[in-house]
């Protein structure tokens, strides 16, 4: 259901500061076991280091389907997607194809994106807790009580575990039992997620008011103050805290004191939290926009339009901006998708469209992007690509035999076990042949093929992709096929008597293997010397096909004028086998 029919706007805006984190597999044998909002406790949001190979397309993996919408952020650590929703539940999936591992129910909506360390799952719900779960079997090692809501995503740090509150505290609690370290009142309710760098904690509020805290107690190093709530989560990078407000701006605050380094003025308020990468800040806005700003002075290197506004915060992997996007509203209309963005130049590369809209923040693991949608469903996105190569001879002959090979790979390494499909163009549509051929150890494949019919023949090969790897088509590759080459041999005595007969005997053969062609109708033609033509058909028959006389015929003549006579012995061929007419043979009969 729409989560945004049922909730203020303000409160909708609020989902957005849910954050998520994470543990991926770079590769089959390589696992993560913790992760923070946007990859790091610092929330820079680049997943580069442990995306592996990003999707290249937004081919849906599976998607899960929970009882009320999804803000929560998915967490991937160790091949299981941790993820809250509205229907009162954690849930634990299985990353490889969505299935359930376990869920956790709370006592309300999980808007909280969960954080996973060290084997444990943190995470916060509007029942006023903070939860600690076993990731394995979901059972509660703790819960820690606040004074309200819990929408603040827990980040994990040096064994601590930090959340904000709506009863307008920050805490620090012991990740091993939950008890309390310290906590820090501000003037209004929390849900912008801490991130901490360099034992100080980052933590926006409803006052207007960016805080940085120590993260050993609690006490107060600076605070800066925008014209509005801060409900985005800050990112801290080379010094700098990159923090969005309600005021309409994105903030760049020095991390040691909190002086404003720039500020960029969008259109309408930023709940987004930002990501950093590269030099560049990437944030979105509820002007329905997605920004790259130079984050050493605020320059704006390109903006994208999406159809609604951008309360999702992006993620970065590999030159890649993924980000959600919801509800326009100037217009009315609902923008459910999930975009992948060029990081260079802004251009979209994909969307995918989801039945509702899209707060949840987008996670990147081992090649496929996992996200939540209002419509309650969790969605696994793209697979790994893979280049698909094919090969024939350019030229064969009729019902003969000859190779397609070729080979599945991803970035050169071939992949084993992989089925792929042969077809060919009939004219009109690609066909399949009916034909599968299964990869070997390093990717390649083969297929033998022979055609009925001399022609011009277009193949390709496919391959359908798995949860894994993503379909790939081969280039069309074409093959000329000819009939087989004849040889027909005609050979008669010299001399001849009137009314005795003679013959005129050879052989039909394929050429160049001259091995005989059997049951083939050949012609015995006689010069005209009016015509000058050998146009006279004086007999036909049909060469053996017996072993030792394969290809064999004989003729029988008899002339009843002396004179000298040439003959030929014509082939009109078939579907397979080429014409051919013998040299001509000469008799003079006296």
């Amino acid at each position: 259901m729409r989560v945004s029919k049922i909730l203020s706007f303000s409160a909708v805006i609020l989902l957005i500061t849910v954050v998520f984190a994470g543990a991926v597999t770079v590769s089959a044998a390589a696992q993560y076991d913790t992760m923070q909002f946007h990859y790091n406790a610092q929330h820079t949001g680049d997943y580069s280091p442990v995306a592996g190979l990003v999707p290249s397309n937004g081919q849906l993996k599976w998607n899960y389907t929970t009882d009320d919408g999804v803000v929560s952020s998915p967490a991937i650590v160790n091949g299981v997607v941790y993820v809250g929703s509205f229907d009162n539940n954690l849930y634990a999936l299985y990353a490889n194809n969505g299935t359930k591992l376990w869920n956790y129910p709370t006592g309300s909506v999980v808007r909280s994106s969960p954080a996973v360390a060290n084997g444990v799952v943190y995470v916060g719900s509007n029942d006023r807790n903070v939860y600690a779960l076993n990731a394995t079997t979901g059972t509660l090692k703790w819960n820690f009580t606040t004074g309200l809501v819990v929408e603040s995503s827990p980040a994990v740090a040096n064994g601590i575990v930090y959340v904000g509150s709506y009863d307008k505290n920050v805490y620090a609690l012991y990740a091993n039992n939950g008890t309390k370290l310290w906590n820090y009142t501000t003037g209004s309710g929390v849900c912008s997620s801490p991130a901490v760098a360099n034992g100080v904690v980052y933590v926006g509020s409803g006052d207007h008011n960016v805080y940085a805290l120590y993260a050993n107690n609690g006490t107060k190093l600076w605070n800066y103050t925008t014209g509005s709530v801060v409900y985005s989560s800050p990112a801290v990078s080379n010094g700098v805290v990159y923090v969005g407000s309600f005021d309409n701006n994105l903030y760049a605050l020095y991390a040691n004191n909190g002086t404003k380094l720039w500020n960029y003025t969008t259109g309408d308020p930023v709940s987004s939290s930002p990501a950093v990468s590269n030099g560049v800040v990437y944030v979105g806005s509820n002007d329905f926009n997605v920004y790259a700003l130079n984050a050493a002075t605020g320059a704006k290197v390109w903006n994208y339009t999406t159809d609604g506004a951008v309360l999702s915060s992006p993620a970065i992997a590999n030159g890649v901006v993924y980000v959600g996007s919801g509800f326009n509203y100037n217009t009315g209309i609902w923008d459910n998708n999930l975009y992948a963005i060029n990081a260079n130049n802004g251009t979209k590369l994909w969307n995918y469209t989801t039945g509702d809209e899209v707060y949840s923040s987008p996670a990147v693991a081992n090649g496929v992007v996992y996200v939540g949608s209002d419509d309650g469903n969790v969605y696994a996105l793209g697979t790994i690509p893979t280049t698909l190569t094919a090969y024939a001879p350019a030229q064969a002959t009729v019902n003969t035999n000859f190779p397609i090979i070729g080979r599945l790979t991803v970035r050169g390494y071939g992949i084993s076990s992989q089925n792929v499909t042969l077809y060919s163009w009939n004219g009109t549509a690609w066909l399949s042949t009916g034909k599968n051929a299964t990869t070997d150890a390093i990717g390649v494949y083969s297929f033998s093929r022979n055609e009925t019919a001399a022609g011009n023949y277009s193949y390709r090969t496919a391959y359908a992709g798995s949860a894994t790897y993503a379909n790939a088509t081969s280039a069309t590759f074409n093959v000329t096929v000819t009939k087989v080459p004849t040889a027909l041999t005609a050979t008669a005595r010299a001399t001849a008597t009137v009314n005795n007969a003679f013959t005129v005997h050879g052989t039909l053969t394929m050429n160049p293997t001259r091995t005989g062609i059997g049951n083939a109708t050949v012609t015995l033609l006689k010069y005209n010397a009016t015509s000058k033509q050998y146009d006279i058909t004086l007999a036909t028959t049909t060469t053996n096909s017996t072993a030792g006389a394969l290809g064999a015929y004989t003729f029988s003549v008899k002339e009843t004028n002396a004179g000298t006579y040439y003959y030929e012995v014509t082939y009109a061929g078939t579907a397979t086998y080429q014409p051919k007419t013998s040299a001509p043979v000469k008799v003079i009969v006296r």
